[in-house]
């Protein structure tokens, strides 16, 4: 189905040529070198390697968020700019994701072609009003943010997004919430949960009588709920014990605090994230705001029972794979934790039920939820056009 695909970088033998020849570091090689686009031919592919460099550099160069605000919006002009001057070629469609497709839609829209955008993160504006309550209940927790004067326009682009699209992809169904919340087409709106394939054979958890281990990954902030993870391990004292393995983006203080509670292993390579699902019987998730976050399809592969909200957009089943618990609510993932912790049988049976939901989410069936929400889009919008057509 695939005309072009058009992204900002992927790794080629021309641009490691050019990336050897200029001494780049070999822990942006190490990243630049995850972006290979297996199994689509080179005729296919557009990017702009010289783009996504001063992406880059303009993101580390901005000092507040207002400033990364504004480098994000140039980023998705120019990367549309760019395909629109390059041109669609034969395509009968466009595919773009939230903030980086407004000019490329706009542009389709305007010759008949399908338009789908993917809303990959709750709204804008959602995700802004929780986490402005999170800093409000726990000052002192992360830098202040201050103003960002491009926010704003930065929600407008998004809801101009979804004016453009016939059908809008959502991770979840909190995203999809979120957008009827906001104002959007919520009819244009189809949940597609994504897909991960583990690089690992995991097998189910036995029961054991030591210490419950619990598993948090992600950055360390409030927007993952790390005040939470903070109050349930406290709570949890002698009972269980936790690990948060992820970027830690606390003020000093609190993440001192953290530590006493928490081992915070700080960043660590994607590979290595196989031996932490290894040592832990759960997974702990208590996201403030998400689309439909990885890690939960990742702990449920590795036969992890999941403790997570709503709103981090899981497809883990409530008192099956483990348990859906509501926001800001440290007690209730205590009484979890405490359950599991009592009853090995119950998380053996959990753990079991996690990774059978893991095969129902692979690449592959992402693939199939994919294409067939694409295709009963375009079908239905067809059907539409004929009955409106004289």
């Amino acid at each position: 189905m695939l005309e072009r695909l058009y992204t900002d970088f992927a790794s080629t033998k021309g641009v490691w040529k050019l990336l050897s020849a200029v001494g780049w570091s070999n822990g942006l090689l190490a990243r630049m070198a995850a972006r290979v686009p297996e199994g689509i031919p080179a005729r296919k592919l557009t990017h702009w390697p010289g783009f996504a460099f001063e992406y880059n550099l303009r993101q580390r160069r901005a000092r507040s968020p207002a400033e990364l605000t504004r480098v994000h919006l140039w980023a998705g002009r120019e990367f549309c700019r760019r395909i629109v001057r390059h041109g669609l070629g034969g395509a009968t469609g466009v595919y773009t994701f939230n903030s980086a497709g407004l000019e490329l839609l706009e542009h389709a829209r305007a010759r008949g072609l399908f338009c789908v955008m993917e809303q990959t993160i709750a709204p804008a504006e959602i995700e802004d009003r929780l986490l402005a309550e999170e800093q409000d209940a726990f000052p002192g927790w992360e830098r202040p943010a201050g103003p960002d004067r491009y926010r704003a326009e930065f929600a407008a682009r998004e809801r101009a997004e979804w004016n453009c699209a016939e059908l809008i992809l959502c991770g979840s169904d909190f995203v999809r919430q979120g957008i009827a919340a906001c104002g959007g087409p919520i009819e244009r709106c189809r949940v597609v949960p994504y897909g991960f394939d583990p690089p690992w054979q995991a097998t189910p958890k036995t029961a054991c009588v030591r210490e419950l281990r619990v598993l948090v990954a992600g950055a360390v902030g409030l927007r993952k709920g790390a005040p939470y993870v903070l109050r349930a391990a406290q709570l949890t004292k002698g009972i269980a014990q936790f690990r948060w393995v992820g970027p830690v983006g606390l003020m000093e203080n609190a993440a001192a605090e953290m530590r006493r509670h928490i081992d915070l292993v700080g960043a660590v390579p994607r590979p290595q994230m196989a031996e932490h699902y290894g040592w832990a019987d759960v997974f702990l998730l208590p996201s403030i705001c998400e689309g439909s976050a990885t890690v939960c399809y990742e702990a449920l592969a590795a036969g992890l029972p999941v403790i997570t909200t709503p709103n981090a957009g899981s497809v883990v089943r409530d008192g099956v794979d483990g348990f859906i618990v509501p926001i800001r609510d440290a007690e209730a993932i205590a009484e979890k934790l405490e359950r599991l912790a009592r009853d090995r049988d119950l998380l053996a049976w959990m753990s079991a039920n996690a990774l059978a939901r893991s095969r129902e989410f692979t690449v592959e069936k992402y693939g199939e939820r994919l294409l067939a929400a694409i295709r009963g889009a375009q079908a239905n919008d067809q059907t539409t056009l004929a009955a409106n057509t004289p």
